[in-house]
C-alpha cells in the first residue's frame, strides 16, 4: 500500500479496538479470538489494507491490552496504534485527534469495527465512490428483513413498520474535522452516541446510506464465530 499522504483528499481508517466483548463470554476480547488460524482483528485489518486508496490505519487499543503487540500485523508500516478509551466514541475521538496532526481537515476517515472481519473490499470501495461527492458522508448498511416488535416486560406491545429501517454497519465515512468536532461536542454534552453517524445526526446532519452486504457480520455472540468462519471460507474459495 503506497498511497501518498499528499493525495487530496486522503482516505484514512480508524479501528476502535479497546472493547472487551463481554457478550462473547470469552477469556480474550473478541477481536483476538481465532478464525482460520488468524485473529478476528487480523482478518479485519487485512481486508482494510487491501484497499489501494487507504493512506493509513489508526487502531485504538486499550491500556491493559497485551495481545496487540504480539500480532505480526501490528508492525505493519501503514498501521499505527493510539490509546483507546472506555467507550467506542472516545476511542474514535482519540484516534481522530492524533490523525489531525498529520491529516487535512477535509480528508476522509473510514471508521470500521474490529469485529467485522468479513467486510469485502468491493463494499468499501463502493462506499468511497458513492460518498465522495456527498456533503456529509455516509455509512454501509442493509435493509431490515425481520419483523420488528416493541416489547415491554416480555409482552409484545406493537409491530414496527420496517420499510424505512436499515441495519447500520461499518465502515462509516466522514470528513475528519466534521466527525472529530461532532464527536467531541457530543461527548461533552453527554449525548447518546451509538455509532459515528449518530454523532452527526444529533446536530442535524443527514448521512447517506449505502447498501452493503448481509455478510458484513459483526461478531458479538459465540455463534457468530462459526458464521464468520463459513463466510470467510466462501470468500477465499471465490
Amino acid at each position: 500500500m503506497t498511497v501518498s499522504i499528499q493525495q487530496s483528499p486522503a482516505y484514512w481508517v480508524v479501528v476502535p479496538a479497546a472493547g472487551v466483548g463481554a457478550r462473547m463470554g470469552a477469556k480474550l476480547p473478541k477481536q483476538y479470538l481465532t478464525l482460520l488460524n488468524k485473529t478476528v482483528i487480523e482478518h479485519t485489518l487485512t481486508q482494510l489494507l487491501s484497499v489501494p486508496s487507504i493512506a493509513g490505519i489508526y487502531v485504538a487499543i486499550g491500556a491493559e491490552d497485551d495481545c496487540w503487540c504480539q500480532l505480526p500485523i501490528a508492525s505493519h508500516a501503514a498501521i499505527h496504534r493510539v490509546d483507546g478509551a472506555a467507550e467506542r466514541a472516545g476511542s474514535v475521538l482519540n484516534a481522530l485527534v492524533v490523525l489531525s496532526e498529520i491529516a487535512k481537515s477535509d480528508d476522509w476517515v473510514l471508521v470500521h469495527d474490529a469485529a467485522r472481519p468479513c467486510i469485502r473490499r468491493r463494499d468499501i470501495e463502493k462506499l468511497i465512490q458513492q460518498v465522495s461527492d456527498h456533503s456529509v458522508g455516509g455509512i454501509l448498511g442493509v435493509p431490515v428483513s425481520d419483523t420488528l416488535k416493541n416489547v415491554n416486560d416480555d409482552i409484545i406491545v406493537s409491530t414496527t413498520d420496517r420499510r424505512k429501517l436499515w441495519h447500520a454497519q461499518t465502515p462509516q465515512l466522514f470528513r475528519l474535522a466534521l466527525l472529530r468536532d461532532c464527536l467531541q461536542r457530543a461527548l461533552i454534552e453527554g449525548k447518546n452516541i451509538t455509532d459515528e453517524a449518530s454523532a452527526l445526526e444529533v446536530y442535524g446532519y443527514q448521512p447517506l446510506m449505502v447498501k452493503g452486504s448481509s455478510t458484513n457480520l459483526k461478531i458479538t455472540y459465540p455463534e457468530d464465530l462459526a458464521i464468520a468462519t463459513f463466510l470467510l471460507q466462501q470468500e477465499i474459495a471465490k
